[in-house]
């Protein structure tokens, strides 16, 4: 048994037949994600994924942030290590070119052999063996009396300065 439908319910029903339709035949006509062809691996971790190109060989951390899923690029410190190699080895040959075009300050290897000797030392005055005898002068009948004066000089002024830290130290006990 056969009802009459209305002929807006009927548009209402074809359009959304229609877009289902649309909608199914739309997604088989997208290719398949890289992913799928093995382009991509990914790895969970604690806070998300990491993702490796297979073909350029970069590495990205992907997470879920609050707006939705961000993938950021890990920094590749081998790449940076070739290139600062390949710098030190580039200014390592101009270094190298530049010595090179200076003329040598050093002539090379003498002929005669260096002293082997102290270069701070003064030098011994050349003395034959017999003659080698020091000589200490004695001081002067002068200046023995120089030194006694200042020594018993010295000694009277110790004695003072005992005997008035002594009056000091008895007066105030």
């Amino acid at each position: 048994m056969m009802t009459a439908t209305s002929p807006s319910r009927f548009s209402t029903a074809a359009a959304v037949l229609l877009l289902c339709l649309a909608g199914i035949g739309g997604t088989r006509a997208e290719p398949m994600p890289d992913s799928e062809n093995g382009r991509y691996v990914l790895s969970p971790v604690t806070d998300g994924v990491i993702k490796l190109d297979t073909r350029t060989g970069d590495v990205s951390t992907c997470g879920n942030s609050g707006t939705g899923w961000a993938c950021y690029a890990v920094p590749d410190e081998r790449a940076a290590l070739d290139a600062e190699i390949g710098r030190l080895q580039a200014e390592n040959e101009r270094l190298k070119a530049q010595m090179a075009a200076r003329e040598p300050t050093v002539s090379g290897k003498i002929d005669e052999p260096l002293p082997k000797s102290d270069s701070m030392k003064k030098p011994e005055p050349k003395v034959a063996e017999s003659e080698r005898k020091i000589e200490i002068p004695l001081p002067s009948d002068r200046d023995m009396d120089r030194m006694m004066s200042f020594l018993e000089q010295a000694w009277r002024r110790l004695v003072e300065i005992a005997n008035r830290m002594q009056k000091d130290v008895s007066g105030k006990i």
